[in-house]
């Protein structure tokens, strides 16, 4: 005789659930390992938000100034300075003007050295003559950059006297044979076309350059080096212990001096993290109420639904790329809003196309009470539990002020897509596989319009993968919400929510 199934599903969610729960403890019990002896100050330098990481029992000893890349956040960067920390320097990272916490918009077009990069420039300089004076420091500076700062710190370094630079994931195209003095480049495995850049730095002081080999003297001021975090890519690489290894180890001999201190290993305890906390998600979600008493969506067959599917991913950028209307001080934000709202349309479109001559469910089916509960929990979950995971260990996901209205007029847009989206790809004769081919779909019409006008759209390309990742998650959520409340509006309104958040508090303002 078999257990019903009710009890097996039962048995099997409690386990899922301490399951998940103990990763997330283990999780969190190695993160707060890694920050054991250091302590971790906050202050501000004008507008700029900083973050002093230090060995509370170190004597003074060089800062290490530490920033960010495109889109990034001062924790986005606390793997390379806990490291640091430990290993006796005072690490100062800091908001970039535009992103993370810092208030205002970045000024100057982005893509010439006479805008942004000046502006940033002179943020650096405020921070780093901050940084020199602390009372841990005893006034030498080294710098540590990832990506876009790369090029920032690099410049910064040609014409203000630093003892070291660590360019990671660098592309600056300034780096001459002599200039910066004693840099190490540390790039990721799988990150082949910034490998070329390696090489090609390398190549300035050396005719056979060779990864891992140190050229001219670090304790003279003339070294160079590059080296290789294996199997890591762009964002990866700055929890690589390898990479961190070699930063500490580059800095120890440009200072000679030595440390014993081990390197802060945060990624894996961090894909615990989140691992855990998406998995407990399965469990919660059987415990939301019922929205309606019977799977409620177009639940169109193929040859119905690839028509409402893939039009809106063609027509959208057709549509779009032609306008050029820039209205939200967000890096491509006005672009995106716009590519949500008209996507919505047309797949709405393609909902009315898909549902015609069908019988619609009776509204009494729903229930309002429960499907407004099962909206609150899932986006208190997506933002309270996610959220607060993102903004403590790996990047900045809560809004200074003025970016809250940038979420409202984000979410108009993300509203119609999702709400659209859900519906057309739910319901009790929904084929496998649509939620995963429409959000296919999706992101291959971003990747679209920018190669309609890679000029202006370029930064699509970055966001393409936060959003595909965006996808994954909270489409799950979406989808275990789903088979529980037999509605779709929460996931919907959840997705909605959430990615028009993601967006507006993670990408960098910029002054219109």
């Amino acid at each position: 005789m078999h257990p019903p199934e009710s009890l097996v599903r039962r048995l099997v969610d409690i386990t899922l659930a301490l399951v998940a729960v103990a990763a997330i403890g283990v999780a969190v019990v190695q993160l707060l390992a890694a920050r054991d002896g250091v302590e971790i100050r906050r202050a501000q330098v004008g507008a700029t938000p900083v973050e002093v990481v230090r060995d509370p029992a170190a004597p003074p000893g060089p800062a290490v100034l530490i920033a960010h890349g495109f889109a990034g956040s001062k924790q986005l960067m606390r793997s390379f300075a806990l490291t640091l920390a430990r290993a006796g320097y005072t690490a100062v990272a800091f908001d970039f003007v535009g992103h993370g916490r810092h208030p205002d918009a970045l000024t100057g077009s982005i893509t010439e050295t006479e805008g942004a990069t000046t502006t940033l420039l002179t943020q650096l300089a405020e921070v780093a003559a901050w940084a020199r004076q602390l009372e841990s420091a005893d006034g030498r500076l080294a710098l540590l950059g990832h990506s876009m700062a790369s090029d920032i710190l690099v410049r910064y370094a040609q014409e203000h006297y630093v003892t070291a630079t660590v360019a990671v994931s660098m592309f600056a195209p300034t780096v001459e044979a002599g200039s910066p003095g004693n840099l190490l480049v540390v790039v990721g495995g799988w990150e082949h076309r910034l490998q070329e850049e390696a090489r090609r730095v390398l190549a300035q002081v050396t005719d056979e350059p060779e990864f891992g080999v140190t050229y001219g003297d670090p304790g003279a001021g003339t070294g160079r080096r590059a080296v290789i975090a294996p199997a890591v890519e762009h964002v990866g690489v700055l929890y690589s212990a390898a990479g961190q290894r070699a930063a500490r180890d580059w800095l120890d001999a440009a200072f000679e001096r030595e440390s014993a201190a081990g390197v802060a290993e945060r990624g894996p305890a961090l894909l615990l993290l989140f691992a855990g906390l998406v998995a407990l998600a399965r469990p919660l979600a059987d415990v939301l109420p019922r929205g309606a008493a019977r799977p409620v969506g177009a639940g169109a067959p193929w040859r119905r639904l690839w028509p409402a599917l893939v039009l809106p991913a063609v027509l959208t950028p057709l549509l779009l790329v032609p306008l050029d209307l820039r209205f939200l001080p967000v890096l491509v934000g006005d672009y995106l809003a716009l590519h949500f709202l008209t996507y919505g349309v047309l797949s709405a479109v393609g909902l009315w196309w898909v549902n015609r001559g069908a019988n619609a469910p009776p509204a009494a089916q729903a229930r309002p009470l429960a499907l407004v509960i099962a909206t609150v929990l899932l986006v208190g979950y997506g933002l309270g539990a996610i959220g607060a995971a993102l903004d403590l260990t790996v990047t900045s996901f809560w809004p200074v002020g003025q970016r809250v209205p940038l979420v409202a007029a984000l979410a108009a847009g993300t509203l119609a897509y999702t709400l659209a989206n859900e519906w057309l790809t739910r319901g009790a004769a929904a084929p496998k596989g649509a939620g995963l081919a429409s959000k296919l779909l999706f992101a291959s019409s971003l990747v679209f319009a920018a190669g309609l006008d890679l000029e202006r759209l370029f930064f699509l390309l970055i966001i393409v993968p936060v959003i595909v990742v965006f996808f994954v998650v909270y489409g799950l959520f979406a989808g275990w919400a789903y088979r529980r409340v037999q509605h779709p509006l929460p996931g919907a309104l959840m997705n909605a929510i959430v990615l028009a958040w993601a967006v507006a508090v993670t990408f960098p303002m910029v002054a219109r």
